[in-house]
Order: structure tokens, then C-alpha cells, then sequence
């Protein structure tokens, strides 16, 4: 694996990932006239919940739906420059410049108009996007094994130098994809957000985890594994180090964990071998999700990291898909009850869901 970062005219930073060692240089000059980038995003407590949220106003002027021949994401053609100074490339990854999180915001820690219970911080991380690939047209799915073994490449040279970076908590590895997700850039590219604190989800996660090891000495998530193996009912793919399959209390209309067999705590932590085998794996149950309705399916995709520091010993890396399309062309609205309790109400059964995966190919 290549490694070659560069800096664009901004002073953000890319870094361009080559499968061959060998690969030409990257060495091309980001030519444009850019402002420095002007993040201004804090961070508030929840005062009820006693969670974090993120405001960032300034993201409110980021690229919407450029036509496909003035894409930020693609490489720079002649009097078409891009966020790519490369006139091709296998993987690139770049500072985002409308950030959610910066290390370069200023500020200090205070309180919401003086309201202890609201304290407010600069919203101090990163924000990354990493383009899977150059060709505009392909998506994730349709890459080959090689490929997606060098983003997973990528991945994990970005969680070890993120979560290595001051104030950085968490590290999610996410790709949203179609519109109906709410995506503005078509090319095929996710995303990685650094966090100042612990997500939710991960703290609530890293709970139930904590108290099932208390009472039963193993993890919940292997314990899981097991029996989704032996049962074979919400089985969707299965490799030598990776099964994926619908969780058995799935919230969406289609919903896919892909987990690895042994307790490992991020994307770094795995060998070279499960790295190979989730590229086959993870394939695969693409190709079923596009299958499914015989359309591309939209779709969150997330890395399950361990935070940064404690609670490392706690945790069993996943990756989850999940997808608001309920049919062809309805979507699964979070409306009262999921909006508004947190409660979900699922149209179909996670054995269903499976089982159409499953027929898909």
C-alpha cells in the first residue's frame, strides 16, 4: 500500500491511497484560489438527555447537487478544477471543507447564557471524505475485492491517526448513499467524523455490553454471532472471519450487521486476512441490497468503533447497513413514535428481511 499526503490550496490536507507500492507519484497542484476554510461549529449538552449536539452554521453553503461534469469529487480535468488535483487516482482522502468539526475552531469551554446545566464547547474534531473511487458512475458495490481492500486500507490509517489527535473521542467511518438518505454529491464517497465526545449510541452500546459481560463473562455481540450462526435464519453472507446477517430486533426496513468472528475493538485491530475476507463479504451483501428492489438501494453504512481510550476492552468492532426504502418506491418516515420516543415500529420482520436478501441473487 501507498501512502502520498499533499496539501490543497487551502491548506487542507489529502492524502491519496495506491494499492501498488509502486504506483506513480502523486504530485499534482491544487491551482485554485481558495479562502481559508471557516469552521465555526460548537458543541451543546442536552440539558434532558444529556447528550451532545453539534451546530454548524456554516454548513449551510456546502455543494448541492453540481451537474456531473463540474463534480467536486472527481479528478481535475483541464479548466475543471476539483477538490482531486490527480487526473486519476484509486482512493483519496481529504479535510472536508464545510466541516462539522475542526481542529481549527476557535473558543473556549463556557455555558449556554450562563446556564450551568448547558455547558457549550468548541465543536473541536475532523471531518474527512473519502472518495472510494475516481469513476463518478460505479458505486461501492460495484467495486472489485481489490479495491475495497484499499479503502479499508484507508480506513484504517485514518482511525489511528484521528483518534491519535487531541480532544478526538470517537472515530465513524460512515457512507451515506442516494438522495433519499439526503446526499448531495453523487460520486461514489463517504465519510469519517473524528468526535469531541462519545457518541449516544457507542456510550449506550458500551453499557449494555458492560453489564451482559457482568452477568453472563462473554461479550453480547458474540454471543449474538453464535447464535445467528446456528440458527442460520437471519444469515445473509458468511465468510471465514466475517458473517453478516439482520439483526433479530432490526428497527429498519432493511438492516444488515456484518460482524467479524473474533472480539476486535476497530478497523486497525484487524489482520491482513479479515481484511481480505471482508472486502468478499461486505460484496456481497451490496450486491444483495441493490438486488432487492432491482434499484440501487439508498443506504447508511457505519463503522461501530471503540471510543478512543477507555472502554477499548469493551467493545466488538461491526459495520451496519441500514435503508429507509420499505418498497421500491416507499420510504420508512421516522414519525411520532420514532421521532418523537425513540420507540420503533418496523413493517416487516427481520426473519422477512432476510429472507428476501437472500433470493435477491
Amino acid at each position: 500500500m501507498k501512502r502520498t499526503p499533499r496539501k490543497l490550496a487551502d491548506g487542507r490536507e489529502i492524502i491519496y491511497f495506491d494499492a501498488d507500492e509502486h504506483a506513480p507519484p502523486r504530485d499534482a497542484v491544487d491551482t485554485r484560489d481558495l479562502p481559508p476554510v471557516a469552521a465555526a461549529s460548537e458543541i451543546r449538552l442536552d440539558p434532558l438527555t444529556g447528550e451532545w449536539v453539534a451546530m454548524a452554521a456554516h454548513r449551510q453553503t456546502r455543494t448541492y447537487k453540481p451537474p456531473a461534469d463540474l463534480c467536486p469529487l472527481c479528478p481535475t480535468k483541464p479548466g475543471k478544477p476539483s477538490e482531486i488535483p490527480e487526473a486519476d487516482y484509486e482512493v483519496a482522502v481529504f479535510e472536508n471543507r464545510f466541516p462539522s468539526f475542526s481542529q481549527g475552531v476557535s473558543g473556549a469551554e463556557s455555558t449556554v447564557d450562563g446556564m450551568p446545566m448547558v455547558p457549550l464547547a468548541p465543536g473541536r474534531g475532523r471531518c474527512e471524505v473519502v472518495c472510494f473511487t475516481s469513476d463518478h458512475d460505479r458505486s461501492f458495490g460495484q467495486l472489485s475485492p481489490r479495491q475495497v481492500r484499499t479503502v479499508v486500507e484507508a480506513w484504517a490509517d485514518r482511525t489511528a491517526e484521528l483518534s491519535a489527535l487531541d480532544g478526538v473521542r470517537q472515530v465513524f467511518p460512515f457512507e451515506n448513499r442516494g438522495e433519499e438518505i439526503g446526499v448531495t454529491l453523487h460520486h461514489p464517497h463517504g465519510q469519517i467524523y473524528a468526535y469531541p465526545f462519545v457518541t449516544p449510541k457507542t456510550a449506550r452500546m458500551l453499557e449494555v455490553a458492560r453489564a451482559y459481560q457482568a452477568e453472563h463473562g462473554s461479550h453480547v455481540l458474540g454471543d449474538v454471532l453464535t447464535a445467528e450462526q446456528a440458527a442460520g435464519k437471519r444469515v445473509i453472507a458468511r465468510g471465514a472471519h466475517w458473517t453478516a446477517f439482520v439483526p433479530p430486533a432490526a428497527r429498519w426496513p432493511v438492516q444488515v450487521q456484518v460482524v467479524p468472528h473474533r472480539q476486535v475493538p476497530d478497523i486497525p485491530a484487524l489482520t491482513d486476512a479479515e481484511r481480505d475476507d471482508f472486502a468478499t463479504v461486505y460484496l456481497e451483501v451490496l450486491r444483495r441490497c441493490d438486488a432487492l428492489y432491482s434499484r440501487p438501494l439508498p443506504y447508511v453504512a457505519g463503522w461501530h468503533q471503540a471510543p478512543v481510550g477507555a472502554g477499548r476492552e469493551d467493545w466488538w468492532l461491526h459495520l451496519e447497513l441500514f435503508s429507509v426504502l420499505r418498497s421500491k418506491d416507499k420510504l420508512k418516515y421516522l414519525a411520532g413514535s420514532e421521532s418523537g420516543m425513540a420507540v420503533w415500529v418496523n413493517d416487516t420482520t427481520p426473519e422477512q428481511i432476510a429472507e428476501r436478501l437472500r433470493a435477491a441473487l
